[in-house]
């Protein structure tokens, strides 16, 4: 049978930590018409309570994960406290394939593993910034959860992560939610046209 169905794109999210990425993602990936499928992270850290495998990340052992990377299944992959964490290049294509336009919610070091493995046209780059640092300063303090000496660490590394804004296709502010997701919204249709 041939399958006539066009390829999907892939869209690439990324930011510093805190800008509002899973927020933003959440409010355009609400859009029937967009034909968006999230990508899901493998990973070899345990399940949370609450969480599913296959719906939150796909959890494996390190002996798993290692295999994944041996037989260069990863579109991107890093560690983190121990952890590891990828995006699995199989899956991925196979959403694709299926005419899908795929979304990955990455870091900017996994966005450069990407970029540096896959080009064309069907590929989408956006970068989330906050309205300033100052912002982003408040927003973290507003979560509550981490100390000021994590706050700060975050945002020496968000003023070293806004520098690369220019490897990216597209730079989207996050002034407020709904208006930033419906930028994201308007480059994935022009490009799905383009496409």
């Amino acid at each position: 049978m041939q399958n006539n169905k066009k390829r999907g794109l892939l869209i690439i999210i990324s930011g510093p930590s805190g800008v509002g990425k899973g927020t933003v993602r959440k409010e355009f990936m609400s859009d029937p018409s967009l034909n968006l499928f999230y990508s899901v992270s493998m990973t070899t850290r345990q399940m949370r309570p609450g969480e599913q495998d296959g719906v939150d990340y796909y959890y494996v052992s390190k002996e798993e994960f290692q295999r994944n990377i041996d037989i260069n299944n990863f579109l991107e992959w890093a560690e983190f406290v121990g952890n590891r964490y990828g995006t699995p290049k199989d899956k991925v294509n196979m959403k694709r394939d299926e005419g899908k336009n795929v979304v990955l919610e990455i870091e900017v070091n996994g966005t450069d593993q990407v970029l540096k493995n896959l080009e064309g046209d069907d590929i989408v780059s956006i970068f989330i910034v906050p309205p300033s640092l100052e912002e982003l300063e408040n927003r973290l303090r507003n979560r509550g959860t981490e100390t000021d000496e994590v706050i700060k660490r975050r945002i020496e590394t968000a003023s070293k992560e806004l520098k690369l804004q220019d490897h990216y296709q597209y730079v989207v502010v996050n002034d407020e939610v709904s208006r930033a997701a419906e930028e994201i919204k308007n480059i994935i249709r022009s490009r799905m046209h383009k496409a």
